[in-house]
């Protein structure tokens, strides 16, 4: 499978691909791939370094918000590693 047959993200320019942590978890909280990418496009995004970030949005059709992907964008590639639900922020210091 080449890059090109994945998800393409307008907002990080990039191919986004899921792990096999992600996937999983996507499918216990019931997130299909047009959720996820709506969450990628239009989630706050909090970085942890100028590589590592989350990404999350609410979903006023669900009752398990917020719900938050963990990414990495390396290489020309948006990784997502997990999918959390239940999410809140830690305060910003």
């Amino acid at each position: 499978m080449s890059l090109a047959d994945y998800p393409h993200s307008r907002r990080f320019s990039c191919a986004v691909v899921l792990t096999a942590h992600a996937c999983k978890r996507m499918a216990e909280r019931r997130v299909n791939e047009q959720t996820l990418l709506d969450l990628i496009e239009t989630g706050e995004v909090r970085r942890k370094d100028a590589r590592r970030f989350w990404i999350a949005a609410h979903f006023a059709a669900r009752e398990d918000n917020l719900l938050c992907a963990a990414v990495v964008h390396d290489s020309g590639v948006l990784v997502v590693k997990t999918l959390m639900h239940h999410f809140t922020w830690e305060p910003l210091i």
